[in-house]
């Protein structure tokens, strides 16, 4: 190990997170609004020289093994979300240390869960904060760091890997470093695309650039109470388009730039995504329409909108689904634990590993009456590694593991089982929105102080995809 090495790149990251904390500076200057400046510029201060500490204690020198990636990647997401609560702190909009943790880490994961009861009281600075921070979240901390990073240098391959996980990630490039910029740079251009027709639809330049930032991070956060409800259909639509398109494997997006056709997206994965999306549409719409006397184009509409938003984990909403019957909102449980594509900004299992799971499943069926058979695990006319079903299964377990045990401490104040079950399932997979009292009108602040810490660690769970996290805590990970 290398932990000098580790610091040091650490502190890099405080430094990059300092100069993010003074982009909202800009909103203070709003009538009314430079009440939140001394929050963001102490917070800016404090971050930068806590960095530039790091940074003398630290060492550029030597190389970077696999346990220092694992420590960076997990210390970026841990570093970020202490550094993304002093805001709220400092200001005073958030006072309570554990709450604005939550609500940073919220940001970061991209959950979109809130602990604020009244958000447009917040204030512009600190809603764009919000959303900028799902935004950063979105790309990912650490493929920031590898497309503008040069000092990292063969760490950047393991870096990348750790944090676009899956069974079937890959280095798109053999340049690693510009595989994460060309990334980055697909990710701005459809940020600013989103932004660019929410304006055509009205909305202010503020508006218009917070839903974008949560739309393509499939975070969620809105500065407005009734989410994009606030809006018209055009704006909707818009939404609802680029959250489809933000729980796309953003490999696809690469690849196709580089080829210069659509061979990419016949993917296997995306048509499963596609057809999971088609198939929860219609399904829902049926059962909406049965016990609602609205309009059948407005019921297919917002059965589309909560689909997509639920399978992508953004947690956006237009209606509220904890009032639909019980076979809708199974439905969007469901999608909850599935979540969107691997190499995604989605939460959630993600739609290739359910895929693997289930034919791993159904060959050990198989083998139950013929033991001697030799059977791969095949998807999309591909063989998958052995060496990917083994790390699937296991994120399957850990997975359900860790949404039981959330489930029955959230449980525990007496909220009753939906409730706790589906602030696990929401926390886990980076959705944001439950069912009954974490509803998506409803804010997850009832929760005791010990509870959030809960929902805080199973936000960096699924948002680390549970390896990198579980591995610091084993003894023979310390070990020489």
């Amino acid at each position: 190990m290398n932990p000098k090495r580790v610091v040091h790149i650490l502190g890099l990251l405080l430094l990059v997170l300092s100069a993010a904390e003074l982009v909202p500076l800009v909103w203070c200057l709003a009538p009314g609004a430079g009440a939140s400046a001394p929050g963001f510029l102490v917070a800016a201060v404090a971050t930068a020289l806590a960095g530039l500490a790091m940074r003398a204690f630290g060492s550029a020198e030597g190389e970077l093994y696999r346990r220092d990636g694992v420590l960076i990647v997990v210390g970026a997401w841990l570093l970020a979300s202490v550094s993304g609560a002093l805001p709220y702190v400092v200001s005073g909009a958030i006072p309570s240390a554990v709450d604005a943790l939550f609500e940073s880490a919220s940001g970061f994961t991209t959950t979109g869960a809130s602990i604020l009861t009244d958000i447009e009281a917040l204030g512009a600075p600190l809603l764009f904060w919000r959303s900028f921070t799902q935004w950063l979240g979105g790309i990912g901390i650490v493929v920031l760091f590898v497309a503008l990073l040069s000092e990292l240098g063969p760490g950047a391959r393991f870096l990348f890997k750790l944090e676009v996980p899956g069974p079937k990630a890959e280095i798109m490039h053999t340049r690693v470093q510009e595989t994460a910029s060309a990334l980055l740079r697909i990710y701005v251009v459809l940020t600013l695309l989103q932004a660019g027709l929410l304006l055509l639809c009205g909305l202010s330049l503020f508006d218009a650039l917070t839903h974008a930032f949560s739309t393509l991070s499939t975070g969620g956060f809105s500065p407005h109470q009734a989410s994009v409800g606030a809006f018209g259909l055009a704006a909707q639509g818009v939404v609802l388009v680029f959250m489809i398109a933000a729980g796309l494997n953003f490999s696809l997006y690469y690849s196709a730039l580089r080829r210069r056709d659509l061979q990419p997206f016949r993917d296997a994965e995306l048509r499963s995504y596609l057809a999971l999306i088609g198939a929860s549409v219609l399904f829902v719409s049926l059962d909406v329409a049965t016990g609602s006397d609205a309009p059948a184009l407005r019921i297919a509409f917002d059965a589309a909108f909560q689909v997509a938003s639920i399978v992508t984990t953004t947690g956006f909403a237009t209606a509220d689904f904890a009032d639909w019957p019980g076979v809708s909102r199974a439905i969007l449980v469901a999608l909850m634990v599935v979540g969107g594509c691997a190499g995604s900004t989605a939460g959630g299992m993600k739609v290739i590993r359910v895929l693997v799971g289930w034919k791993a499943a159904i060959r050990e069926v198989r083998l139950t009456f013929n033991p001697s058979a030799v059977i791969a695990v095949v998807v999309g006319g591909q063989p998958v590694p052995e060496e990917s079903v083994r790390s699937v299964v296991s994120l399957l377990v850990l997975w359900v593991f860790a949404w039981g045990v959330g489930t029955l401490l959230l449980s525990a104040g007496g909220e009753g089982i939906v409730t706790g079950a589906t602030a696990s399932i929401a926390t886990l997979s980076n959705v944001g929105p439950g069912l009954e009292a974490v509803g998506p009108n409803e804010s997850f602040a009832f929760f005791a102080g010990w509870q959030k810490l809960v929902m805080i660690l199973l936000m960096w769970l699924g948002r680390l995809e549970f390896f990198s996290l579980v591995a610091i805590f084993l003894p023979h990970f310390w070990r020489r």
